[in-house]
């Protein structure tokens, strides 16, 4: 067997393995091993091979991984749709107590919920909420943060 089979070889496992786990980093260094099959069919010897698959997936590794952290949601958990799968969902608000809090209806359970404020801290645009259909922007805890 020539190195240059055996670098495709481990190129093969390395995929193989990504597709059965998920990640995404394996098939970077099965691009690495790739390069490490071209640089034995360039003639160069087995340390400048290594060095060229360690160059070529190691950099392409680095390069995913910024990549998915320049793409990573800026919102926090709590109000991010990726992670609660509530957020954007409609409640009906039947009353507001006077500290901006309610019991609504969701997914067949009672949840607490309170009106989103505004940095400062006060209601939005009102003294007091209105009853009416609301939009869930965040959840803290147990309590569903409203919205319009």
């Amino acid at each position: 067997m020539t190195q240059a089979n055996a670098w495709w070889i481990a190129c093969g496992v390395l995929i193989a393995i990504e597709m059965a786990t998920g990640t995404f980093y394996l098939l970077m260094l099965a691009l690495g091993c790739a390069a490490g099959a071209l640089a034995a069919y360039l003639g160069l010897a087995g340390p400048q091979q290594i060095v060229a698959a360690a160059l070529i997936g190691g950099a392409a590794v680095v390069i995913c991984r910024k990549l998915r952290k320049k793409n990573a949601p800026s919102l926090p958990a709590d109000a991010n749709a990726d992670v609660h799968i509530d957020i954007g969902q409609a409640v009906q608000v039947e009353a507001w107590a006077p500290d901006g809090s309610a019991l609504v209806k969701y997914r067949g359970a009672q949840w607490q919920a309170r009106f989103q404020c505004n940095i400062q801290g006060s209601i939005q645009g009102h003294a007091q909420p209105e009853p009416g259909r609301y939009v869930i922007r965040a959840i803290e805890g147990s309590c569903l943060v409203l919205g319009h």
